[in-house]
């Protein structure tokens, strides 16, 4: 039985297009292992995905100031060798790493322990977890066909986005049951990333009367950011974050308002889900959802509301402009090529195994 280890950690982001790969690898009969951070969003999701996971070490990439900076390189490095061992134990014919800041130690471990590894790039410019694993691959995969050139040629190619299954199988009919909502009315789906985002929440609540006159309203706020005094208010409900409902609550949607990480984006598009999109701004970001969110609009897959100019009437006037046009945009995303990424890179999973062998 071939054996593979996946990583990825930090943001649901940097989870969840793994499980579109882990579904179908475990239905072709590979062992799967998952390697991550004993505290981050990742142990929950594969936990309650059932799939083995493995904690290591791991320190936080920060590219501002912060004494933390001095104490993480030393977990990073013990976290290397958690992952060495961890590696040597399961004997894996390949290692996948979606990203964040866990997976650099399990990217180096696998190329000391001389397993083929594949690591896969969500945004259009690459973070700074992958710039630094990039020497220690065996292959890239990039969603983005403009970040190639970002890429040692000969080793990186286009695959798009792993898109899990489960997205595209929601209920209408759960989704509006489960929120209390009618069908008489369109559904305004609004996501902030999965910890939350606090401008577009507090946009949201200031406005939320006259947004209600027009939508109901399905709020994913973030863990820790709910509203007590919102709970019971008619048309509108809150979640702090979801799992196995968000395929249900996503076919009900009209339209939706998120955050432009790649992974939710795409997942819209494939969905065809009009978007309004609020990229964190560069002042908390490396501007890679800026990127993410312009190239969506040049498309004509979403209208962009960039943070600096987010309030609770500019986001109505751009919601009820996005609903008004929703055929548009959907006749747009209608027309969108949609590569099956997940068997693409399995193929190379196969391909890059059976080569070591």
């Amino acid at each position: 039985m071939k054996s593979i280890v996946f990583t990825g950690g930090g943001s649901a982001g940097h989870v969840t297009p793994n499980l579109a790969l882990i579904s179908r690898l475990r239905e072709s009969g590979w062992n799967v292992n998952y390697i991550g951070s004993a505290d981050g969003i990742e142990k929950t999701i594969i936990e309650e995905a059932r799939i083995p996971f493995h904690p290591i070490s791991s320190g936080k990439l920060r590219r501002y100031f912060d004494l933390k900076n001095f104490k993480d390189p030393f977990k990073v490095i013990k976290g290397v060798f958690d992952a060495y061992r961890t590696i040597r134990k399961l004997k894996p014919d390949a290692v996948f790493s979606k990203g964040g800041f866990v997976s650099v130690p399990v990217v180096v471990a696998g190329w000391m322990n001389r397993i083929p590894v594949i690591i896969h790039e969500s945004d259009m410019t690459p973070g700074l977890a992958n710039k630094l694993s990039v020497p220690f691959a065996s292959h890239i995969c990039v969603t983005f066909p403009e970040t190639l050139r970002h890429m040692p040629g000969g080793k990186a190619e286009c695959t798009g986005l792993p898109i899990r299954d489960e997205v595209k199988r929601g209920s209408k009919a759960k989704g509006l049951s489960l929120c209390d909502f009618h069908s008489r009315k369109p559904v305004l789906f609004i996501m902030g990333g999965s910890l939350g985002a606090r401008a577009i929440n507090e946009a949201v609540r200031s406005g939320l009367s006259r947004l209600l006159e027009t939508f109901q309203i399905v709020h994913l706020c973030g863990k820790g950011h709910a509203d007590p005094q919102l709970n019971g208010v008619r048309g509108y409900r809150q979640f702090e974050y979801v799992t196995t409902e968000l395929p249900d609550l996503l076919a009900m949607a009209d339209v939706v308002v998120s955050r432009s990480g790649s992974t939710s984006i795409f997942e819209f598009l494939s969905l065809r889900k009009p978007m309004l999109l609020v990229p964190l701004s560069k002042n908390a970001s490396r501007g890679d959802q800026i990127l993410n969110a312009e190239s969506f609009r040049s498309q004509g897959f979403s209208d962009v509301l960039e943070e600096e100019q987010l309030t609770s009437d500019t986001l109505l006037d751009g919601l009820l402009r996005l609903y008004e046009q929703r055929e548009t945009y959907i006749n747009r995303m209608n027309a969108y090529s949609n590569q099956d990424s997940v068997m693409q890179i399995i193929a190379l999973i196969e391909r890059l195994s059976e080569a070591r062998s």
